[in-house]
């Protein structure tokens, strides 16, 4: 245990190891799902039979996230958790990339659901153990700057995933995100040691982080607007390589898309952690979901250039929105429950990414620009269940 663990301050420089580790982790994870879609797509010449590859991926995480959280919550030494948590990652995603082509689908996706069991340490995983690193005055900015690694994983994988898929094909790309993700460990193993919460049984633990989320209005509405959000970010995610075959004139420009949403989103995120008292974390999180259900709609129009603008609008959404959901659990969430309550969050999101991941691969068969529009749809449903769930007046 480190000096400053045992003083009960955070050790000197934790803050740039979480973030160097954060950020690494979650380029390999932003790199997986566009990598995993374009390999899949590459050796079967199948949108649904890449869909289903994503969509098992993020699909076990609603299992995995709360367990996860439980683990974390009870553990002296938390970063170790986490740790064999982005091992597992790693490895699952080893299995499906070198079994691609060679076995059935089928059993590629259930390797890919496996894998997908350890994907919310790279989200929520990290994020809960941020109070631990920095001082509480300091936590406000922390959150900006660890939005700030979502939204710079974010532009850097899709990017390096369009890049190395033209030069060496996807299943390099695909390489590339497991070392990365496997880069992270020692930073997390690294992460200040702190008191456990209270031993519970396993089913009373899972429950009472459960029952946190529904019984805090300002959780609920927080994370069940982030889910149906986010069911409607997979749906763009799995369109984005039709689109660039449509519009761009190849499927691997799709994940230069991708960038730009990130680009726009580390810039936005940027300026909120300078000025994190800006916006009013509740009202953000309202009006980037709006953004985002404008930005996708524009994408189903036809030209390049509406397309672009799309993915850079979709931008200004996408991160900031992430922000929000991150101030709102620190400020809400119970501390003895903090790592529950991330990690559920986390994996209730990427569960209803998986379920807009599917429904896209069915109608992106069809026609791309009605699974675009059906996305902002779901956004819109997203911004009606935030002004549904407004908390009660006393």
């Amino acid at each position: 245990m480190t000096a400053g663990a045992e003083s009960g301050a955070p050790p000197r420089r934790a803050l740039p190891g979480y973030l160097l580790g954060a950020t690494s982790a979650r380029t390999g994870d932003e790199m997986s799902g566009p990598a995993i879609l374009l390999a899949g797509l590459t050796a079967s010449g199948s949108v649904g039979t890449a869909s289903a590859l994503l969509t098992g991926l993020t699909s076990s995480a609603a299992i995995g996230g709360p367990l996860l959280g439980v683990l974390l919550d009870r553990s002296p030494r938390p970063g170790r958790v986490l740790g064999t948590a982005l091992a597992c990652y790693g490895a699952g995603l080893v299995l499906v990339v070198a079994l691609l082509g060679r076995v059935p689908t089928p059993a590629l996706v259930v390797l890919a659901v496996a894998a997908g069991l350890f994907a919310p340490a790279v989200s929520g995983g990290w994020t809960a153990q941020l109070p631990d690193v920095v001082d509480p005055a300091g936590l406000s900015r922390a959150t900006g700057l660890d939005a700030m690694t979502f939204s710079g994983a974010a532009l850097a994988g899709p990017a390096l995933v369009g890049i190395l898929a033209d030069a060496v094909g996807a299943t390099t790309a695909v390489s590339i995100t497991i070392a990365l993700v496997v880069a992270a460990v020692p930073a997390a193993w690294r992460l200040p040691s702190r008191v456990p919460g209270p031993a519970e049984q396993l089913r009373s633990a899972l429950v009472e982080g459960l029952t946190t989320i529904v019984a805090t209005r300002s959780l609920l509405r927080a994370t069940a607007t982030s889910m149906v959000s986010f069911a409607g970010v997979g749906m763009l995610v799995v369109a984005c390589p039709l689109l660039g075959a449509l519009r761009l004139g190849d499927a691997s420009r799709g994940a230069l898309l991708l960038a730009g949403v990130a680009a726009t989103g580390l810039a936005a995120n940027a300026v909120l952690a300078r000025r994190p008292t800006l916006i009013r974390a509740d009202t953000l999180l309202l009006t980037t979901t709006i953004l985002l259900a404008v930005a996708t709609a524009v994408a189903a129009l036809p030209g390049a250039g509406w397309v672009v603008g799309a993915a850079l609008l979709a931008g200004l959404g996408e991160g900031p929105q992430l922000t929000a959901l991150i101030r709102i659990r620190h400020r809400d969430a119970p501390e003895h429950l903090r790592a529950r309550v991330f990690t559920l969050g986390a994996s209730l999101k990427i569960t209803a990414m998986a379920a807009g991941t599917a429904l896209a691969g069915v109608l992106a068969t069809q026609s791309v620009p009605l699974c675009l529009l059906t996305a902002a749809a779901v956004q819109l449903g997203a911004a009606a269940l935030f002004g549904l769930l407004r908390p009660r007046r006393l």
